[in-house]
């Protein structure tokens, strides 16, 4: 039988409901009067004879009616033709602190997010600040406690662990006689991480009780493997080894499974054996060395026995910001102050891209505007020079594949991103239609977040990654890899398609503050895993390269 909680509660969701959707105001004030009216009544509802139920102050003929559909039926058929109505996403946020109806209102039918990734995002962006209702300490708290409760859930993106990693390992170390190798998805470089493990010779028992001491809990253990978590559900593992087999043990929990079946078939590796290091199991198979981060596909090993594997590219090749935001649309600093942190990074140019005019959600550039950057950069130039700010945008890419501005407006830029923002629910016929057209567009020249996805909050709508990346590479389009940690778009996977088709990746930190610009890194640990080189990089071209390439955008419109 359904409790009195369960009605209360059914009575608070349905008012909180209808006031996102806009529903009479009146009514959805009576239910939430209801449900506050059922959570006093000390007796169970169930017992209570029919017409007693409606003499219960606050409960009127229509939340009385309610109250017996649920008595009898244990549902609220109101709230599950609402429920059916409302995106899964906007659900959760009645979860969040510090947003209540009215606020996911405006974020859901105004700033169109339906997610908690993509709300988080918006924060990240500066987006909610451009909304009545939302001040910059509202946003922050918003991001905070969006960041809490998607950390229940136990998956982390890369960089929300890092720091944790290193500062675990360093805690590890300094405090037991013990070493400690991290390994596992952290050592590949993985995008998301399920868990951050080591590979140790520690004493078991000794372990187990430096854990618990430092709040992590026991969650399972066996002989070749401890498992713990801890208040946040982060869940650490260490794999136990001794002196003989420590590099073995390394090897294979820094592998994918594809990875070490096809190492175990071609080599016949006998894991028992020692090695005094990793690169020794390489070298006794005449195998050149492969990066953890490259561990990942069959094909790289053959690639390996032929010295084959390409320098990969670093963290210290990016050469300029390209694809990066400023006050002028959400960016949270100005033209001046994104340069000026670009030169003390030692960087050789900017590519400023402010939204473009149908992000009204972002203060994208209406057309008057545009000129009126345009010569802000023109004078900084002069001031920086030989530093350099290129004109850019990041356009629009509307429903029907083409660029949100004429023309003779896309000509004044030096380069064109074109991205899609809107409209996300499209099946993959349709994106890759609206995909197909902003390629084939003579004035684009970096196709942005190729599926739109946002890690562990949205897929990203379906394309055909081949047939994308071939069109890419017929009109001379250049595929952004967007370093945002919680985009990497493109996918690492298919970056190997695109370097044998000859096209340009490029590594672009979509950086909406000066602190953005670091989220390259991000970029480039995926890059590694796909085997991209500093050559096969955009963001690595130095500025006469640069230069040349934005010459070579301009005799293509022509």
């Amino acid at each position: 039988m359904i409790s009195n909680d369960e009605i209360s509660n059914n009575f608070s969701l349905l008012a909180k409901l209808m006031d996102i959707h806009g529903e009479n105001p009146f009514k959805a004030k009576s239910y939430a009067a209801a449900a506050f009216s059922v959570d006093k009544v000390a007796t169970p509802l169930s017992e209570m004879p029919k017409n007693s139920i409606f003499s219960i102050k606050g409960i009127g003929e229509s939340a009385g009616n309610r109250i017996i559909e649920m008595l009898q039926t244990g549902k609220l058929q109101i709230l599950e033709d609402i429920i059916q109505n409302t995106p899964a996403g906007i659900l959760e946020m009645l979860k969040i602190k510090g947003i209540g109806p009215k606020k996911i209102a405006t974020i859901w039918k105004e700033l169109e997010i339906e997610t908690l990734g993509e709300l988080l995002y918006a924060c990240n962006e500066n987006r909610l600040t451009l909304y009545k209702g939302f001040g910059e300490k509202t946003q922050q708290n918003i991001k905070e406690s969006i960041e809490f409760y998607m950390g229940t859930m136990g998956r982390y993106l890369y960089q929300q662990v890092e720091t944790f990693s290193k500062e675990l390992e360093n805690i590890l170390t300094t405090s037991l006689p013990f070493t400690f190798q991290l390994t596992g998805e952290m050592r590949r470089q993985m995008e998301i991480i399920d868990s951050i493990d080591w590979v140790t010779n520690a004493n078991s028992e000794r372990l187990k009780a430096f854990m618990d001491s430092i709040s992590f809990q026991l969650k399972a253990e066996n002989e070749s493997k401890l498992s713990f978590k801890n208040e946040h559900n982060i869940t650490v593992q260490f794999w136990l080894a001794n002196q003989n087999n420590f590099h073995s043990i390394l090897f294979q929990t820094s592998c994918s499974e594809e990875f070490l079946n096809e190492w175990i078939k071609i080599t016949a590796w006998n894991p028992l054996a020692e090695y005094s290091m990793e690169a020794a199991i390489f070298s006794a198979y005449n195998c050149c060395f492969i990066p953890p981060s490259q561990r990942e596909t069959a094909t790289i090993i053959h690639q390996a026995k032929q010295d084959e594997l390409p320098q990969l590219i670093q963290a210290g090749d990016i050469a300029g910001i390209i694809h990066s935001h400023s006050t002028w649309s959400d960016g949270g600093n100005s033209l001046a102050e994104m340069a000026q942190a670009a030169i003390e990074k030692g960087l050789q140019y900017l590519v400023i891209s402010d939204h473009s005019k149908s992000a009204f959600y972002a203060n994208g550039l209406q057309i008057d505007r545009v000129a009126a950057q345009h010569q802000e950069i023109e004078k900084l130039n002069q001031k920086l020079a030989p530093f350099k700010i290129f004109k850019s945008i990041e356009s629009d890419i509307l429903n029907d594949g083409s660029l949100d501005y004429p023309n003779e407006i896309l000509t004044s830029f030096d380069l064109i991103i074109a991205s899609i923002h809107s409209n996300l629910k499209m099946n993959e016929e349709k994106a890759n239609q609206r995909l197909l057209k902003a390629i084939e567009n003579k004035y684009t020249s970096i196709l942005g977040h190729m599926t739109g996805r946002l890690l562990l909050s949205r897929a990203g709508y379906p394309i055909n990654h081949e047939l994308i990346i071939d069109a890419c590479a017929a009109n001379g389009v250049v595929i952004e890899l967007n370093a945002h940690p919680r985009r990497l778009d493109i996918d690492w996977r298919w970056i190997e398609r695109a370097i044998q088709k000859n096209v340009l990746i490029s590594i672009n930190p979509d950086a909406h503050t000066i602190d953005g610009f670091d989220d390259c890194t991000y970029g480039v640990l995926v890059a590694q895993k796909a085997g991209l080189t500093k050559k096969q990089n955009l963001s690595s071209f130095s500025l006469i390269q640069f230069e040349q390439f934005i010459r070579e955008q301009h005799s293509k419109r022509n």
